[in-house]
C-alpha cells in the first residue's frame, strides 16, 4: 500500500559529509585528538529531534540550554524541570512559531531570558575568520557553544532558513560539524566552515537581515532579582529604539530644561508598552495543601528583593518620578499594574517571567488566575510577608500557587499614593527603567545644568551595592536587546 509523506532526504554531499559515514568519523577521530571536539559530548548528551517542523530553532535552543546545564525553573513533567521546545515560547507564541517559524532576534532572546549569556551576530557584524575564531574555542571547552542560522539552499539541501547547534570542528579540512536538530530529515554532517558562513550570509525575507551565529554559555550571576526586561510583547523592539534613538534626537532639539520635563519628554509612549517592557519578576511556587508558610530560604529571598525596593525608593530620581506621576492626569495615563486592586492578577502574569516558577505550566494566551486570598503573614520575630493565594488556569489545566510579595515600608507624604504602594509600584518601574538606560542617551541634553543633574540621578557609582547590581544587569540586557531589535 502506497504511504504518503517523505522518509528522510538524501544529504547532498559534497558539500557535506555524513557524521556516520567512514570519512565521517575520520574527521571526528581526527578532531577529537586535536582537542577540537570537547563540546561536542556535552550537546550529543542531550541532542534531541525538534518537535515541530518548525521548531528548528526552539530544539536548537533546548539541545544548548540542556547541554549548559540551565535550570529552566519550572517544571517539564512530573517533577521534573528540564528544557524543552514546547517550552520556549516567552518571547513569541508557540502557534505563531509553528505557523511562521522564528527569526535570528528572537530566538536570541529567548536564550537570553531562559537564563543563558548570549554574544549574537550577524554576518555583517563579524567576519569568516571571527566565527571560526569562536567555532574553535566552543568545540573546545564545554562551557559555550555556537548555533548558527543558515539557509540550506546553500547546502543543496531542500528548504530555506535553519537553525542548528555546531558540535565540532576539524582544523586539518577547515569543516565544522552541523548537529542537525531535524533528524527526521537530515543526520549529523561536517560541512566546510567557509560553506557555511556563506549559507549564513543571507538575507532573512522574514526580516530582511542577513542570518549569522550566536555563541551561548551560562551566566556569571543569576537573573536579575527584581527587576527584568521583557521581549514577550509585541512592541518590544519599538521600546527599545524609542528610548535609546529617538529619545536622544528629541533631547537634541527641544530645550528641556527641567527633570520634570525630561520624564514627560522620555515617556511619550503608551504606558502599556513601556509596564510590559519592564516586568517585576514574581516568584510563584506550588501550594502545601493550603499550609501558607515561608521557609528560610524563601524568606531571605523576600528579604534580599524588599532591601534592592527599600533602596530603589531612597533614590533621588525615585522621588521625582513619583512627584511627575502625582498629578492626577499622568497617573490616569500611567494606572499602576501593581496596586492592591492589581495585585491578585500578577501571578497570571508573573509567571512567565524568569523566576523561581516551580508549577507553573509554560506561558500560554490562555492563562487566568482565580479564587485570591491574601495572606499576611506575621511570624514571631520577623517581618510580616505577603501571599497570594489562588489557581492558575492554562486551558483546562489547574495549579495552585502561592506568589510570595516582597514588602516596602511607604514614608508618609503629601504627593499621592495611588502611583505608589508597599509593593512593587508603578514608580518602582519607571525608575528601574531609567536607571537602566544606557548613559550616552542623555549626551544631546542641551542645557548643561540639567544634564549634569540627570547623569548625577542615574550613576551607579552613587547606588547601594544590591541596587548596583540590579541596575548593572539590567543594563546588560539592554545593550543585548538593543543589538537584536530588529
Amino acid at each position: 500500500m502506497a504511504v504518503g509523506g517523505f522518509y528522510r532526504r538524501v544529504l547532498p554531499s559534497p558539500p557535506a559529509i555524513d557524521f556516520a559515514s567512514s570519512e565521517g568519523k575520520r574527521l571526528f577521530t581526527e578532531a577529537l585528538g586535536d582537542g577540537t571536539m570537547e563540546g561536542f559530548f556535552k550537546l550529543i548528551s542531550y541532542y534531541q529531534t525538534q518537535s515541530e517542523p518548525a521548531y528548528c530553532g526552539l530544539a536548537t535552543l533546548a539541545v544548548v540550554l540542556n547541554a549548559l546545564s540551565i535550570d529552566p525553573g519550572r517544571k517539564w513533567k512530573g517533577p521534573w524541570r528540564w528544557f524543552d521546545d514546547s517550552m520556549l515560547d516567552c518571547c513569541e507564541p508557540l502557534a505563531k512559531i509553528k505557523t511562521d517559524g522564528i527569526t535570528f532576534g528572537k530566538v536570541a532572546c529567548l536564550a537570553r531570558c531562559n537564563g543563558a549569556k548570549v554574544v549574537a551576530f550577524r554576518t555583517n557584524e563579524s567576519t569568516v575568520d571571527d566565527f571560526r575564531k569562536h567555532v574553535v574555542s566552543c568545540s573546545s571547552s564545554e562551557d559555550c557553544h555556537v548555533i548558527t542560522s543558515y539557509h540550506r539552499g546553500v547546502l543543496k539541501q531542500t528548504g530555506s532558513g535553519h537553525f542548528s547547534p555546531i558540535g565540532g570542528y576539524h582544523a586539518g579540512k577547515d569543516m565544522v560539524l552541523i548537529l542537525d536538530v531535524a533528524r527526521f530529515k537530515y543526520p549529523p554532517h561536517w560541512v566546510p566552515l567557509t560553506v557555511l558562513w556563506d549559507a549564513m550570509n543571507t538575507i532573512d525575507g522574514a526580516t530582511g537581515l542577513p542570518r549569522g551565529y550566536m555563541i551561548l554559555s551560562r551566566q556569571p550571576r543569576g537573573p536579575s532579582i527584581l527587576y527584568t526586561l521583557s521581549c514577550q510583547h509585541d512592541g518590544w523592539n519599538n521600546v527599545i529604539k524609542y528610548l535609546t534613538e529617538e529619545v536622544p534626537s528629541l533631547l537634541k532639539t527641544e530645550d528641556v530644561k527641567s527633570v520634570q520635563e525630561l520624564l514627560s519628554l522620555v515617556f511619550k509612549l503608551p504606558h502599556q508598552n513601556v509596564t510590559h517592557f519592564i516586568k517585576w519578576v514574581a516568584e510563584v511556587r506550588e501550594q502545601e495543601d493550603g499550609n501558607v508558610k515561608l521557609n528560610a530560604e524563601e524568606r531571605g529571598r523576600l528579604a534580599v528583593k524588599e532591601e534592592i525596593l527599600e533602596q530603589l525608593r531612597a533614590t533621588e530620581l525615585f522621588k521625582h518620578i513619583k512627584q511627575w506621576l502625582a498629578s492626577e492626569t499622568q497617573c490616569e495615563g500611567f494606572a499602576s499594574l501593581f496596586d492592591k486592586h492589581e495585585l491578585p492578577e500578577i501571578p497570571a502574569t508573573g509567571c512567565c517571567q524568569r523566576a523561581e516558577t516551580l508549577a507553573v505550566k509554560p506561558c500560554s494566551a490562555d492563562r487566568s488566575f482565580h479564587k485570591t486570598d491574601i495572606h499576611l503573614l506575621n511570624a514571631e520575630n520577623e517581618k510580616p510577608a505577603v501571599v497570594v493565594s489562588g489557581t492558575v488556569v492554562t486551558n483546562t489545566i489547574k495549579e495552585g500557587v502561592d506568589m510570595l510579595v516582597p514588602l516596602c515600608k511607604t514614608e508618609s507624604s503629601h504627593i499621592s499614593d495611588e502611583c505608589c504602594c508597599q509593593w512593587p509600584s508603578l514608580v518602582d518601574v519607571l525608575t528601574i527603567l531609567l536607571l537602566s538606560l544606557p548613559q550616552h542617551i542623555w549626551s544631546t541634553i542641551k542645557d548643561e545644568k540639567l544634564l549634569a543633574d540627570i547623569n548625577r540621578l542615574v550613576a551607579e557609582n552613587n547606588l547601594p551595592a544590591l541596587l548596583q547590581d540590579e541596575v548593572l544587569h539590567l543594563r546588560q540586557q539592554m545593550r543585548f536587546l538593543m543589538t537584536v531589535s530588529s
